[in-house]
């Protein structure tokens, strides 16, 4: 059995704390979820394992806000459609007032914005102590205690060694679904146990932007002709550059951007799933040697690049998927494709199918029109004081790699605090909620719905 189930007062260690509501995880998803609790008169307390927030947007250095903008045809025609507000936006702003972000950045047929991690972090840090949020760094969430349908508390380690956190609701924001994989709920991997692609990101500094931007026009996805040189230096043995199709995107920092080129997989091209250890260890090491691989082609190759210095990797590698829950509604990959908004969604997004799996990414285009998430993708069967939010929504394969971005990510995190004041305030099961309460105070709350 993954879960206890016991009485807290069979436990040694002690409770350091009780609370309205404990969030998980402090990436997009977990800072949204404990703002917007905090703000609407909850006792909040968030529990990050690193000692800053952001999670795979700092830590994992993903370095960009997608999702926010509408997918449209002739882009370089177009200016940029914003369709995702709410939180996601208030957070864009609160980085626009301290020059962390960039201008919209084209990015194929959608737009993005490029930050600074660090930016985003005192961001965060802002955000959380103005709503009141009790912030537990540098702690690891080692059990559950669960009572039937509902979690009672949660078991942490830390340098002061064992304690436990009470909550009458959590939200699991891990990503992982850590919390709900302790307690013993359902979860899958992927399509079939296969899991996209995790990246080790890397920014490089003295870049020449005018050569960079000869060579890569506006658009920020590498052109024919640097594809093409990937795949013959790859093919000489001089490098090993598996992906040829890579990213590359100016930052707020002049002279730095951020590269998103490496594609990790194990030995012999097997798929790699970072929950094992053995496999994240193989990747963290892998990838910090690709990057350099990647960086000497660009050197050598690619205008602009002559000078460069590789500034930066970040402490863990990028990583796009792991667990994904059985919710009481599943977001499918037609769903996506067809633009479907249902009754219940509570988070707009335009962003194509990014999937990287297996040798070649997909990209799968929206064009003109987004779809919508339910609200039914974060509330788990099998338990009732639960929720996740973030990339662990109970989604298909192709679906999650639309819908497990940082504007959707902040979105979800907004409704899971939404729908815990509503659940707490009227004694009533997430899953049992009206999700037009939810969505009527998203609106209230400046998100488009």
């Amino acid at each position: 059995m993954a879960w206890k189930e016991l009485a807290l007062s069979a436990v040694d260690s002690p409770v350091l704390d009780e609370a309205d509501v404990v969030v998980c995880g402090g990436g997009p998803a977990g800072v949204a979820a404990a703002v917007m609790s905090a703000r609407d008169g909850l006792k909040t307390i968030l529990v990050e394992k690193n000692g800053f927030c952001g999670g795979a947007a700092t830590a994992g250095l993903s370095g960009t806000i997608c999702g926010l903008y509408l997918t449209q045809d002739e882009i370089a025609k177009k200016t940029p459609k914003q369709v995702v507000f709410g939180f996601a936006e208030e957070f864009r702003q609160r980085l626009e007032g301290k020059q962390g972000v960039t201008e919209p950045q084209i990015y194929g047929n959608t737009h993005v914005l490029t930050f600074d991690p660090l930016r985003w972090r005192e961001v965060a840090d802002d955000l959380l102590e103005e709503a009141g949020v009790t912030c537990l760094y540098h702690c690891l969430i080692t059990e559950v205690m669960r009572e039937d349908q509902r979690i009672k508390a949660i078991k942490l380690e830390s340098s002061a060694g064992s304690t436990f956190l009470k909550a009458k609701a959590f939200i699991d924001a891990t990503g992982d679904a850590a919390v709900l994989a302790k307690a013993g709920c359902e979860h899958s991997y992927g399509d079939k146990g296969n899991i996209q692609n995790p990246t080790m990101m890397f920014r490089l500094s003295n870049v020449e932007a005018e050569g960079f931007y000869k060579v890569f026009g506006e658009d920020t996805i590498s052109p024919p002709e640097v594809t093409e040189k990937i795949r013959e230096v790859n093919a000489s043995g001089e490098r090993h550059l598996p992906r040829d199709k890579v990213w590359v995107f100016p930052t707020p920092q002049d002279g730095v951007f951020l590269m998103n080129c490496t594609r990790l997989a194990g030995q012999g091209g097997r798929m790699l799933n970072v929950i094992n250890p053995a496999d994240r260890t193989y990747a963290e090491i892998y990838g910090r040697r690709s990057a350099r691989d990647y960086h000497a082609f660009f050197k050598e190759n690619v205008e602009g690049f002559e000078k460069t210095q590789l500034i930066d990797m970040p402490p863990e590698i990028g990583v796009r998927q792991t667990r994904t829950i059985r919710g009481t509604k599943t977001l499918t990959n037609d769903q996506v494709v067809n633009c479907e908004k249902p009754a219940d969604g509570i988070a707009r997004s335009s962003w194509p199918i990014e999937l990287h799996a297996g040798k070649q990414s997909k990209l799968h285009w929206l064009m003109n029109d987004y779809y919508e998430i339910p609200w039914g993708t974060l509330v788990p069967e099998e338990l009732d004081n639960t929720i996740v939010a973030g990339r662990c929504l109970s989604a298909e394969h192709e679906a999650l790699a639309s819908a497990r971005v940082t504007a959707q990510c902040f979105e979800m995190g907004h409704a899971a605090a939404v729908a815990t004041k509503i659940s707490l305030e009227s004694a009533v099961k997430y899953k049992d909620l009206d999700p037009e309460q939810i969505r009527q105070k998203m609106r209230v709350n400046n998100s488009a719905l």
